[in-house]
């Protein structure tokens, strides 16, 4: 088939395509720069997908069966998640740090008919199959070398693939869930091909850039919104299985780097432990899953001269609704106005539009969004109306310009005595504490306030700050209500899969100071 890199595409494997054709020898996947890199070409990367699809069908999955997908950030998986889409089926990317039981239940719960486990975390996955009776498959190592399909003299590419609607699912990427058991947020193809296209849109991704993350494959920023839509573009992307900042700073020079994509712990880890090494090429910084402060904002700024936007969405809405733009206003603290196709607002309690500046639920609508979650369709109707519209739970105001500033999660909302106190206003100020590597703020039980502030906070190597500092600095810039009462000193706060600090661990265990 003659392949145009402009037409629209039907299936997700079709984003290969155009580059196969282009350039089949140029690097598509990297793993990090040293002894023993692996580098796909565009021909490389196709080849593999063409195995794991065959694998899929002569393992006997139908379209629309899921399978579930365990490794870490690396070209096996997406080698293995082009396969599944090429075959017609569902992929549940799961966390490769998962133990058996929580395989257990995305097992039943997603009714998956294998389970692909990469080799270095195989002994969960391989547990859970046993147990379920399911079939289990070893993924093998990828090399740089071997199996190519190549364009033909006309540039045509052979590549089949089952045939599938923009409705069909893609993929079931679990939310994390503060209470009960996760959910499966259903994407569709057509979620994931609309998101690819946004996101070429909104970052003005082109053939001379390289793209680099250490977000897992498994989350749906660093599969979707980074390594998809880098692909889609024609751009290689770099993926690092493990985070480790002074790596990732190395090879932002090595390959000539221009987009990076993570969440703040990581930035923040960058000027914590890497050298003030040059980025050259550096143009742009996404940072999204959670608020970045405007301290470190500022300091990365200042590091590599490159701007640091803010995006927003979530799993259901395949991470996609509002982005700061690149060039033009870029307002510090929000994170930017809806992106192309998708719509924002913010409601009051009764479901009605709330005024400029006035907090409240933030909603979204578009192509991204989900179909709603697997199987759950009590909890679908709770977030999508019959409008599409998507509750978000986060509490955000929307100003004249129609930027959006995300306030806080609804449910770390910390009511003290009566008053709403917000851990983000309160965690800016700690972050413009020196000797503040990391902090958090959550709402502890009391029995008379109901809550107290309370501040977790870890120190930067060497520093010696203590509670009575901290109390003296916020007592400066907050009102009395909003004072940590509670500061308690950790080595390191607790973080999930992709990298945010998670607050729920903040206060169901008890931390000393």
């Amino acid at each position: 088939m003659a392949v145009d890199d402009k037409a629209p595409t039907s299936h997700l494997p079709d984003i290969l395509l155009p580059w196969v054709s282009a350039r089949p020898d140029a690097p598509a996947l990297l793993t990090p720069p040293g002894d023993g890199r692996t580098v796909l070409t565009w021909s490389r990367l196709l080849a593999e997908a063409a195995a794991a699809r065959d694998r899929f069908i002569g393992a006997g999955l139908q379209p629309g069966d899921r399978i579930i997908l365990i490794a870490p950030s690396c070209p096996e998986f997406v080698a293995e998640f082009f396969g599944a889409q090429a075959a017609g089926l569902v992929v549940v990317a799961v966390n490769p740090l998962s133990t058996s039981r929580e395989i257990d239940y995305l097992l039943e719960d997603s009714g998956a008919r294998l389970i692909v486990a990469h080799p270095s975390r195989a002994e969960a996955g391989r547990t859970s199959a046993k147990a379920a009776g399911v079939a289990y498959r070893l993924i093998d190592a990828v090399p740089s070398d071997g199996p190519e399909i190549r364009p033909d003299d006309r540039g045509d590419v052979d590549f089949t693939v089952v045939e599938r609607s923009h409705d069909d699912l893609a993929a079931l990427l679990y939310t994390s869930g503060t209470t009960g058991h996760p959910k499966g947020a259903m994407l569709t193809v057509g979620n994931l091909l609309a998101t690819v296209d946004i996101v070429g849109e909104i970052t003005a991704v082109g053939p001379d850039d390289h793209w680099a993350t250490g977000l897992p494959l498994f989350h749906v920023f660093g599969l979707v919104t980074v390594t998809l839509s880098s692909l889609r573009a024609g751009v290689p992307v770099t993926l690092f299985p493990r985070w480790d900042p002074r790596t990732f700073v190395e090879a932002l020079t090595a390959d000539r780097v221009t987009i990076v994509s993570g969440v703040p712990t990581m930035w923040m880890s960058v000027l914590a432990e890497a050298a003030d090494s040059p980025a050259p090429t550096l143009r742009a910084v996404s940072s999204g899953g959670a608020a970045i402060s405007a301290d470190v904002l500022r300091r990365f700024e200042e590091r590599y001269a490159a701007p640091v936007v803010e995006g927003y969405g979530l799993t259901e809405t395949s991470a996609v609704g509002t982005f700061n733009p690149l060039h033009g206003i870029r307002k510090v603290g929000s994170v930017g106005h809806a992106v192309p196709r998708m719509d924002v607002k913010v409601v009051d309690l009764d479901g009605n539009d709330a005024a400029p500046g006035e907090p409240g639920e933030v909603c979204l609508r578009g192509p991204a969004v989900m179909r709603g979650y697997w199987n759950r369709p009590e909890a679908t109707a709770e977030v999508l109306d019959d409008d599409g519209w998507f509750r978000t739970g986060d509490i955000g105001k929307l100003d004249e310009d129609g930027y959006l500033f995300i306030v806080d999660r609804m449910k770390d909302l910390i009511i003290h005595g009566g008053y709403n106190v917000y851990p983000r206003e309160v965690e800016e100020v700690l972050y413009e504490i020196p000797g503040v590597r990391e902090a958090a703020v959550v709402g502890t039980p009391d029995d008379r306030y109901g809550q107290q502030v309370t501040a977790v906070i870890a120190r930067s190597e060497g520093s010696q700050l203590d509670a009575a500092e901290v109390e003296r600095v916020t007592r400066e810039e907050l009102a009395a209500y909003k004072i940590p009462r509670i500061i308690e000193f950790i080595d390191e706060l607790p973080k999930g899969p992709s990298g945010k600090i998670l607050k729920r661990a903040l206060v169901s265990t008890p931390n000393g100071s």
